[in-house]
């Protein structure tokens, strides 16, 4: 019986965020039918499309055991010089989508050099660049809005047998990270070093080249989820992507990946990001007061981290059971 209660435990907390899913979908919906609609789980969709992109890079970022404060800003800056360019040189949407993405992985770029070269802790490099990037981006603007040409808006209104443009870039990007992770010798790496960097060295891995290629991918995703979201919006302000990289962080370890790395995939992440936004819509549906609803998102973020922290000890608990001490042997 006992044996049962802990593996029950631990299923939970394996999937509490598929449970914490399934609850609140039902309790949305039963607070509000319209909630279930197909027009409204689209949208759900459509909308957690752009956490997912980055939270997907996020994820990456994560498994090294490592993190990324800087991808909101990075998506600021990369709209930013990607819509300057649009609009003062009247270059079109494909070169601004390469000219963003280029942008987001220089930044990304920046990021790998610094902790990799410089070796200072991720955490503090990124906050750098955090409020590096939202300067440069304020600098670039003077503060004022950019409005993007009506191009833009016809590309974010693309559909594919009635599939939402967003929704077919967040599911390619799935694709891709599923593929390298799974089934790629870099994949494999990045667990290695996220589970133990020195035996990962031991091995022969250059654990500083994984580090450096994984926070270039969190760049990238973060200049493409940029130029996505504001292909729906059409014109950006000073606000444009503020916070995101906490939507990524949470909806990254919502969905299993863990804050000490080696742990988590990336459809945990797509998981996510869908319970963020499902959230986020069903406080619209059910009238809840506009200034709670980031406090609430600030539960989320903590259950989170709280989740994490119980399936991390709960690990730690189960590896040492398995175990076995060394016999020491008696001289005869």
């Amino acid at each position: 019986m006992k044996r049962r209660t802990i593996n029950l435990r631990t299923l939970l907390l394996n999937n509490s965020t598929i449970v914490l899913f399934i609850v609140l979908f039902v309790y949305f919906g039963i607070q509000s039918p319209r909630f279930l609609s197909l027009e409204s789980i689209t949208n759900i969709v459509k909308q957690a499309s752009f956490t997912g992109i980055i939270a997907v890079g996020m994820t990456f970022v994560l498994l090294t055991a490592g993190i990324d404060l800087s991808v909101g800003s990075n998506m600021y800056l990369s709209s930013v010089v990607a819509g300057l360019l649009m609009r003062q040189l009247g270059i079109g949407v494909v070169e601004g989508l390469l000219v963003a993405v280029a942008v987001g992985t220089l930044y990304g770029a920046f990021n790998a050099f610094v902790i990799v070269r410089l070796k200072i802790i991720p955490f503090m490099v990124t906050l750098s660049t955090l409020v590096i990037g939202r300067g440069l981006g304020t600098a670039f603007t003077q503060s004022q809005q950019v409005d993007f040409p009506q191009s833009m808006l016809s590309f974010g209104q693309i559909q594919l047998v009635g599939i939402p443009m967003p929704i077919i870039v967040f599911a390619l990007v799935i694709a891709a990270a599923w593929v390298i992770l799974t089934r790629t010798q870099f994949g494999r790496q990045i667990y290695a070093v996220g589970n133990d960097p020195e035996a990962a060295k031991k091995a022969g891995i250059r654990t500083n080249w994984v580090i450096a290629r994984v926070y270039i991918i969190s760049g990238f995703c973060a200049g493409l989820a940029g130029f996505i979201l504001i292909s729906q919006l059409g014109r950006l302000d000073r606000s444009f992507a503020e916070g995101r990289e906490f939507d990524a962080i949470a909806a990254a370890v919502l969905g299993g990946t863990s804050l000490f790395g080696g742990v988590g995939n990336v459809f945990g992440a797509v998981l996510g990001a869908l319970l963020i936004q499902m959230v986020q819509l069903g406080l619209v549906f059910n009238n809840v007061n506009l200034y709670l609803q980031p406090m609430i998102k600030g539960v989320i973020i903590f259950l989170a981290i709280f989740f994490d922290s119980l399936r991390d000890a709960n690990m730690k608990k189960l590896k040492r059971r398995f175990i076995r001490p060394v016999e020491t042997q008696t001289p005869s």
